[in-house]
């Protein structure tokens, strides 16, 4: 089906006011025109932006300087993507915080000119290739409804093994991203794939080009399921990163092969989508009836017109507090308290609902998607121990 064009003779704010009924009625036009640009931001991709300025680097001392932000100062190994995504750096520790500054360690510098950037991002996303941790890496292609999908297939060291996890990365990031799982996996006599899926940058585009925040993205797992069966895969472990984890998580009840399935580890994951929008619209200082009305323009037909979506969402089917009675294999939730992102709200009440099957591992300071990079023990032995223990 092609995309839906938005149609110019209709207001946005109409469209908004017919999606959200009582709600809608309640805002102000002004109001209701920030809800439609809130309602096509929440499923349109976009790439990270520079939000850091670079005071500094100092090639000899192999230190930089950087503002102080939430994400500058905290402790562990980051990316420093520059630039806007021309220069890419690798920064160690915290050398000093003064005066508004924050002299970090360098690491290494990939690629870029760091002495010449003014602004970048710091990024949990460490590694750029699989192959720089000494591995068997074949670049694969995941055939998908929408186009065949890039993926790394990372060998297990026994050819024999039947084990396999498949890493789904998140929002506005690259698969990239899930490196950082490899290691342990691997240690535990996985085949690994990192997969790509539909509007991500590299998989290609569905029709709408539009985020579902996991109702459509699943679909390219459950065909990167499929590939690892059609090579031998028995048992399956699906690990998500943020939205991947939504993905992740719909894909335990829906995929063809989900009788493989055989566990679930999160990391920093969406797991309640309606507690994550108003996190980030209480953040932005989106009022609620605004944001109530952002909700119902993504989740009825009406909204189309707006956000550009193929088809509306249902945000009950990713509410897995919700549907929590639903989870049937182990899942290991990992979230830090100080996300600043994704609260762990969600992950906390459906650990609470399911203990028989869900283990939580609560991490402080790390914030959103940067556990492996605060605290890399921590989190290895998290995933360890949870393998073990549930003989994955």
């Amino acid at each position: 089906m092609s995309p839906v064009s938005p149609r110019p003779n209709v207001p946005a704010w109409a469209v908004v006011a017919l999606a959200a009924g009582t709600a809608a009625t309640l805002v102000t036009a002004a109001g209701a025109v920030v809800a439609a640009l809130t309602s096509r931001a929440i499923v349109t991709p976009s790439l990270p932006v520079d939000d850091v300025r670079i005071l500094g680097y100092d090639e000899t001392a192999r230190t930089v300087d950087l503002a102080v932000t939430a994400d500058s100062i905290l402790p562990g190994l980051y990316s420093l993507r520059f630039s806007a995504d021309t220069g890419h750096a690798r920064i160690g520790e915290v050398l000093s915080v003064a005066d508004g500054v924050v002299r970090r360690s360098v690491l290494a510098v990939d690629y870029g000119e760091l002495s010449r950037a003014r602004s970048g991002r710091i990024s949990g996303w460490y590694y750029i290739h699989p192959r720089e941790l000494g591995v068997e890496v074949e670049e694969v292609s995941v055939p998908t409804a929408v186009g065949p999908a890039p993926a790394w297939y990372v060998p297990a060291a026994d050819p024999a093994a039947v084990k396999w996890v498949v890493q789904v990365h998140g929002r506005g990031v690259r698969r990239g991203e899930t490196i950082r799982a490899l290691p342990v996996f691997h240690e535990h006599g996985y085949h690994v794939l990192h997969i790509s899926y539909r509007n991500d940058g590299e998989a290609p585009r569905s029709a709408d080009g539009r985020y579902a925040l996991g109702d459509t993205e699943w679909e390219d797992l459950d065909a990167a399921i499929d590939w690892a069966v059609d090579r031998g895969a028995r048992d399956v472990v699906l690990m998500g990163w943020s939205m991947g984890g939504a993905i992740a998580l719909q894909a335990m009840g829906r995929a063809r092969h989900r009788a493989l399935v055989r566990g679930i580890a999160l990391e920093s994951p969406a797991v309640d989508w309606r507690e994550v929008l108003r996190y980030q619209g209480r953040a932005r200082r989106v009022p609620e009836l605004v944001g109530d009305a952002a909700f119902a323009t993504i989740t009825h037909a009406p909204g189309r017109l707006v956000t550009g979506q193929e088809h509306p969402l249902d945000l009950d089917r990713l509410d897995f507090v919700k549907r929590s009675h639903e989870v049937d294999v182990p899942v290991l939730l990992m979230h830090s308290d100080d996300d600043g992102y994704v609260p762990s709200g969600a992950s906390r009440r459906l650990a609470e609902a399911r203990p028989d099957l869900v283990t939580f591992v609560p991490f402080s300071i790390a914030r959103h998607t940067k556990l492996w990079n605060y605290d890399r023990v921590k989190w290895n032995r998290a995933i360890s121990d949870w393998l073990t223990a549930n003989g994955l």
